[in-house]
Parts: structure tokens; C-alpha cells; sequence
């Protein structure tokens, strides 16, 4: 992940458990924040696991890089079209307010089975939220990682 030279580079990592408000607000660690003021974030239902959807938070910079990504396919590629009106149509940009809560959407809220709790996963580059059911069922399906694999990227 690159930040502006005059930016300093967000990792997001370790687990966060959160209340929702009754406006849907949910509190971002603050070392997980933007520093410029008004940044928003994206949010994206993501349906990816069997064990249900969370939400997907994409910084100002990944949002940016996807789009680039996206954009660099050839014109004539019929899946361009179709990831533009995926993003586009199921995500939504939402804005850190002063106290460093964001708000999240009903429709993704519901999507997300997101009740009054929620917890906000690191994934190093971005982060997901997380109903904390759907969440311990992910990880009872998920195999674990094995040391040597984690080993070759890090020596």
C-alpha cells in the first residue's frame, strides 16, 4: 500500500468489536482513520463466503487502485462493463464524521446480518465488518493458514 508523500501508510490489523448506535453508526479505530478530514470510505456487500456476507472498507487509495485496475482492461472487454456496474451499484461512499464514526447503509447493514454488534477486521490494506455469528462461523470453515505456508513471505 503507497500513501502521499506527506501521508503516513495505514495498515488494518487485529479485530475490533463495536456497538451500532441507533443511527447505524459504527466507531473506526482511530489508528484505522484517514488523516485528511472528510475522507471517505467505501463500503461493498460481499457475498464471497459461505458463511455469509460482511462488508467490505476500501480506503480512498484501494478504491482508486481498483478503479484503475479497471479501467485498464480494453475497452472491448465485456467484464469491464459488468465490474464498473457491480462497484458502482453496490457500493456506496460513506464519510468519517468528527467523532470518527461512519454510518453504515440499511440496505448493507441487512446484507451483512449486522444486528447491534459488529466486528471490524484487519485485512492489512483494507478491513471488513463483520456480525460477530457470521464472523466465528467464517473462521470454523476457514482452513487454517500453516506456518510454512506464512513462512515464505516472511523470511
Amino acid at each position: 500500500m503507497s500513501a502521499a508523500p506527506n501521508q503516513k501508510t495505514i495498515y488494518y490489523n487485529a479485530n475490533h468489536a463495536h456497538g451500532l448506535d441507533e443511527r447505524r453508526r459504527l466507531q473506526i479505530p482511530a489508528k484505522w482513520r484517514p488523516e485528511e478530514e472528510g475522507s471517505e470510505l467505501t463500503l461493498m456487500l460481499w457475498p464471497k463466503h459461505k458463511a455469509g456476507a460482511c462488508l467490505r472498507v476500501l480506503p480512498p487509495e484501494q478504491m482508486a487502485k481498483l478503479l484503475a485496475d479497471i479501467n485498464a482492461l480494453p475497452s472491448g472487454d465485456p467484464n469491464k462493463v459488468m465490474m464498473k456496474r457491480f462497484v458502482g451499484s453496490e457500493s456506496e461512499q460513506v464519510t468519517l464524521d468528527k467523532a470518527g464514526r461512519i454510518s453504515l447503509p440499511e440496505k448493507m447493514k441487512v446484507g451483512a446480518g449486522i444486528k447491534d454488534q459488529a466486528v471490524l477486521v484487519g485485512m492489512l490494506d483494507y478491513f471488513e465488518i463483520w456480525d460477530a455469528d457470521t464472523l466465528e462461523r467464517a473462521r470454523a470453515m476457514d482452513a487454517s493458514p500453516t506456518v510454512d505456508a506464512l513462512a515464505k513471505f516472511l523470511d
